[in-house]
């Protein structure tokens, strides 16, 4: 059985505080990018990278000091490519309540030494949740594709 889920656990440092004394927005989405990794690197055996981040939202600042757990788990296999949903909470370590701070959606694609695009074992959702949060993936994905596309769109302007 492949791991399809990681939790990492840690301190918020002092050398990760932005100018208003609150954890950098840049340090939150290294850790979501390393918890993101660890799942897709686990679930496909190989080098993975990352080619898409989707819908990241800030909903609450960490404050330095904080206990920070970033969840990570497997919501959508392709034929080569990973979403991974990730979820960051943090709490004061003395009481120990967590409250939600960041979420997103990761697309990872496995690789083999000379970069190119690998098969990954499929995944199939077992749960009602599963199939929602499979569901959300694929939500983003169409969602980034039309993005993607008015992008272009601006830059030939």
């Amino acid at each position: 059985m492949r791991p399809r889920e990681v939790t990492l656990r840690f301190f918020a440092q002092p050398t990760e505080q932005n100018v208003l004394g609150k954890v950098h927005g840049g340090a939150v989405m290294k850790w979501i990018d390393e918890a993101g990794a660890a799942v897709a690197i686990g679930w496909s055996g190989q080098t993975c990278v990352t080619v898409y981040v989707g819908g990241i939202r800030f909903v609450k600042p960490i404050l330095i000091g904080s206990l920070v757990e970033v969840h990570a788990r497997l919501i959508h296999t392709g034929r080569t490519s990973m979403h991974v949903a990730v979820d960051v909470r943090a709490s004061d370590p003395r009481d120990g309540v967590y409250v939600q701070t960041t979420h997103c959606i990761i697309g990872y694609v496995a690789i083999d030494a000379e970069g190119r695009p690998m098969a990954v074992p499929q995944w199939q959702p077992q749960t009602p949740e599963d199939i929602a949060l499979q569901q959300h993936a694929v939500n983003a994905m169409a969602l980034s594709k039309r993005i993607e596309e008015e992008m272009r769109r601006f830059m030939q302007v």
